[in-house]
């Protein structure tokens, strides 16, 4: 699983460029200012590294740079989640255009800058030429460590907000009891005075239709009578008229089958009428005008009105608000009650401290064995004698990140006290110290290509030779990329990249170009001794490419069946 292919279009002083890349160890080469560098800071763009219009060819609209990586499995899960097509090759695509405006695509679906850092994160390990300078942050120093030993801080963490926020409540109940006491005070009495009242929730509405019906009960009554004399009187109510009418129609039905179905509808009218006579008679016996209960109606309703005006509500909401008061009530009651606020505070610093003590376990298990791999690395990268070591102390202040403080520290030579490493090495040691631990941790990673960007800076002789078969060794199992500007690690390359300028009429441009055997020897020569390749520096390049052939004949990553539709989108 690897990087595979790179392609750059109006990117700095690229004008076009499309490179297959290889598995194994490989390395760019070229003259100081030729751009040997680009091509990283191309890969950085296209996972998602701050955009800027600087990296826009001069004359040109915009930058387009293509990364396409053998998709690994543990990126598949990411994105699946994140909604991204899947398949057996990853398409990483970014454009910048002279305002600095970016976009970006993954697998041909738009995505975002952070989007392609996440994924990039999953692909790509680059070690920079200042990589050196983490090892004096000390979240990059106990990362390492953490990493190292198998752990995480994820559950640590999460102990850590847990305590923070239980004990931030508890704070905040001690500060604010005085004004807490007093809110529940209020509410406590508010809620007294309405639970006498006990309102039901639908009981206003209730209350009001009888009272409507008692007030006007005499006019109630009034009209139930007026309806009865309407439809019995004797000689002119209308059940009469209608059974009349009824009987009419029905003797001549046998003569005009029309008055059949009219003596049937007076039929259904007349069962009507007569049921609104039996329900009127129903009504008027069970009636009355009773002063009494609209008395305690009255009563009854001017409480729940006096109440509703008293908090400016209408009465029909009185129920409700006494629901919400008492939910007050509750919240405050568990603010107020410090036992319970104290109990949750120290069950969860408990359960954060027993995180941290097992965090610093691991870490302090496995500090020395870190230690020991770094000082052995250490040794052929010419500081013989030298000591690594990876101090774990107790923290002044627990942190989301454990109990500990972690701290790098270094001895260059026999019998010194180690100290911090920031202190003590200087660049060309602290770049090699940098080496040594990318290569003690490089099994780390699930990304499975590795760059290093002059990380070999400040090195030479013997000590870079060690260098390139640090990384020939590394490129056995991942693919490797290395800037570098030392024969001695270029002669141990399996592949060789050269980066060249050409200068014209219509400007400066940068290409790479893939050397081997008389090519590569050239190159080789002129790392040793400058332009002008001499029969002795030619010599000694061969003889260096001799004696550091490389073990793995790596092949080519072979093309993915769906590139050029995936270049398309």
């Amino acid at each position: 699983m690897a990087l595979r292919r790179i392609t750059l279009r109006d990117f700095v002083i690229v004008q076009t460029l499309e490179l297959d890349l290889r598995s194994g160890f490989t390395v760019l080469t070229g003259e100081t200012g030729a751009g040997k560098s680009i091509l990283i800071d191309a890969l950085q763009l296209a996972l998602g590294a701050r955009a800027d219009a600087g990296v826009v060819r001069e004359g040109s609209s915009k930058t387009d740079v293509c990364a396409e990586f053998e998709c690994p499995a543990h990126a598949r899960p990411w994105l699946e989640e994140a909604g991204f097509e899947t398949d057996d090759w990853l398409l990483l695509r970014r454009t910048v255009d002279t305002q600095g405006k970016s976009r970006g695509w993954i697998n041909g679906t738009p995505a975002t800058a952070s989007q392609l850092r996440a994924l990039g994160e999953m692909l790509l390990d680059i070690h920079g030429q200042h990589a050196w300078q983490s090892l004096t942050r000390p979240g990059s120093v106990r990362g390492l460590l953490d990493a190292f030993a198998g752990v995480n801080t994820r559950d640590t963490a999460s102990r850590w907000t847990q305590w923070r926020a239980d004990l931030k409540a508890l704070q905040q109940a001690r500060a604010a009891q005085a004004t807490l006491q007093q809110e529940r005070e209020r509410l406590q009495w508010q809620i007294s005075e309405v639970d006498k009242l006990a309102p039901g929730d639908l009981e206003w509405e209730d209350l009001d239709t009888q009272h409507k019906r008692l007030s006007h009960a005499q006019a109630l009554l009034d009209g139930a009578h007026g309806a009865l004399q309407v439809l019995q009187e004797d000689d002119a109510g209308a059940v009469s008229a209608l059974t009349h009418a009824h009987s009419l129609l029905q003797a001549q039905e046998h003569i005009e089958p029309e008055f059949a179905n009219l003596a049937d509808i007076l039929a259904s009218s007349l069962a009507q009428t007569t049921d609104v006579v039996h329900s009127l008679h129903t009504y008027l016996r069970h009636a009355d005008i009773d002063p009494q209960r609209l008395a305690e109606l009255d009563e009854r309703m001017s409480l729940w009105m006096g109440l509703a005006r008293r908090y400016k509500r209408p009465p029909a909401e009185l129920p409700a608000l006494l629901k919400d008061w008492k939910a007050s009530m509750r919240q405050l009651d568990a603010a107020t009650d410090l036992g319970k606020l104290q109990a949750n505070e120290s069950a969860s610093a408990k359960a954060y401290h027993a995180a941290a003590r097992a965090l610093s376990l691991a870490r302090a298990k496995a500090a020395p064995k870190l230690s020991v791999s770094i000082s052995q690395a250490m040794q052929g990268l010419g500081m013989e004698g030298g000591k690594f070591e990876v101090s774990v102390t107790k923290a002044s202040e627990p942190s989301p990140d454990g109990i500990d403080d972690v701290v790098f520290l270094v001895a260059g030579h026999p019998g010194m006290t180690p100290k911090a490493v920031g202190k003590v090495a200087s660049g060309g040691e602290l770049s090699r110290i940098s080496l040594a631990i990318a290569v003690t941790t490089s099994e780390l990673g699930s990304a499975p290509t590795l760059i290093f960007d002059e990380v070999d800076s400040g090195v030479g002789g013997a000590v870079a030779e060690t260098v390139g078969r640090l990384m020939q060794q590394l490129g056995r199992d991942r693919q490797v990329l290395a800037v570098t500007h030392l024969p001695q690690v270029a002669a141990c390359a399996h592949h060789h990249l050269k980066v060249a300028k050409n200068k014209s009429a219509q400007g400066t441009t940068s290409t790479v170009l893939v050397v081997q055997q008389d090519e590569r020897v050239a190159e080789i020569a002129r790392m040793l001794g400058g332009e002008r390749a001499t029969e002795t520096t030619l010599a000694h390049a061969r003889e260096m490419l001799g004696t550091a052939a490389p073990a793995l004949v790596a092949t080519p990553i072979p093309p993915a069946p769906s590139s050029n539709a995936a270049r398309k989108r």
